[in-house]
């Protein structure tokens, strides 16, 4: 399971600027985890327990966010085997930015702050290659985050001309009726 998950590790859509040496030896501090179907990785909001990241095995992740106006969540991902989960968590140890459930049964090994701080501690320049492997990752996932907003301010604008010249079509119907209306009544039906 090990050589498996160190081969998942150093995939596309992983950890790909590892070396396989480098995924044996980050794959050696990570535990297996399962989950059934249904069950809860990582909860939104989550601010305890949350210092780990996780690579999917084996099984389908969803990947949530609550959009808090209608209460409801929308899934904006699912994710398979050799893919990373947590990777913030494990840096960061904020809160949880979405929810992972298991959509069917999953394994995943699991990095723990903990067994980093050890991988540090003995192979330092795995650990850094890890760290800068990570920190690419998230690097790429801004990149991504960035272009959907600019993406999004476009529509937005394109959304704001259009009620715009809306708006200014129904302001001269107004216009015009108001004029209309205030019109003597025998030249109400000339017009």
């Amino acid at each position: 399971m090990r050589t498996h998950a160190a081969a998942l590790l150093v995939a596309d859509g992983a950890l790909v600027e590892l070396s396989a040496a480098d995924a044996r030896q980050v794959v050696s501090h990570m535990l297996l985890q399962h989950y059934e179907a249904g069950d809860v990785v990582i909860r939104e909001g989550d601010a305890v327990y949350n210092d780990f990241m996780a690579l999917v095995l084996d099984g389908e992740v969803t990947v949530e966010n609550l959009l808090a106006a209608q209460q409801e969540s929308m899934v904006v991902s699912v994710l398979g085997p050799g893919s990373l989960i947590g990777v913030r968590g494990l840096i960061d140890n904020a809160p949880r930015p979405a929810t992972c459930t298991a959509a069917s049964d999953l394994l995943l090994a699991i990095l723990t702050r903990e067994a980093m701080q050890q991988l540090m501690a003995e192979k330092e320049g795995v650990a850094a290659r890890l760290l800068l492997a990570m920190a690419r990752r998230i690097a790429d996932y801004l990149r991504a985050t960035t272009r959907k907003l600019v993406t999004l301010a476009q529509v937005s604008k394109a959304l704001q001309q259009e009620l715009d010249a809306t708006h200014s079509v129904n302001r001269r119907l107004l216009d015009r009726e108001d004029k209309r209306s205030a019109l003597p009544s025998a030249f109400n039906g000339a017009v």
